[in-house]
């Protein structure tokens, strides 16, 4: 069976063969000036096996946005994917993945520290009734308990 190709990388990805968590280069676009974007999936979770609920997603995605951009100046957007697995990061004219990974983490730590997520109010926020730290905190807890997997997309198998 041939499969066509999609214009969306994650279409083409077989998510039955990758194991998460992990972090994943998914591709740089060069813009006119030279600019380079990476984008990256963060992914969390299992695809089609395990997601995050959504107001613990909800708030980590608002811990996350804020605090990123603490701990590096290059980051365009995070967002999260909407099958509730993961996160897409995009970053212009960086690519260190190792620093990433590093990133990343200390922007999780900042999530285990939070007493407050931010923006959560109805005139910040489009679903401000759907939050929950103690969801966010319970992720980004297994997500860095699992730091040692994150380079490992296909899992030892492949």
């Amino acid at each position: 069976m041939t499969t066509k190709k999609m214009n969306v990388e994650s279409f083409n990805l077989d998510h039955t063969k990758v194991k998460a968590p992990y972090v994943r280069l998914v591709g740089v676009t060069t813009g006119h000036n030279g600019d380079e974007i990476h984008k990256y999936d963060l992914r969390f979770k299992q695809p089609n096996k395990e997601f995050m609920k959504m107001d613990g997603l909800h708030s980590l995605e608002h811990l996350m946005a804020e605090n990123i951009r603490n701990h590096m100046a290059n980051v365009i957007d995070i967002g999260p994917m909407g099958c509730q697995t993961g996160f897409y990061l995009s970053v212009i004219n960086h690519n260190d993945y190792d620093e990433i990974l590093e990133v990343l983490a200390k922007t999780l730590a900042d999530v285990l520290e939070a007493t407050e997520v931010p923006a959560c109010n109805e005139v910040q926020c489009g679903w401000a009734a759907n939050h929950s730290l103690e969801g966010a905190k319970e992720i980004a807890r297994e997500m860095l308990s699992k730091r040692n997997e994150w380079k490992d997309v296909f899992g030892e198998e492949a």
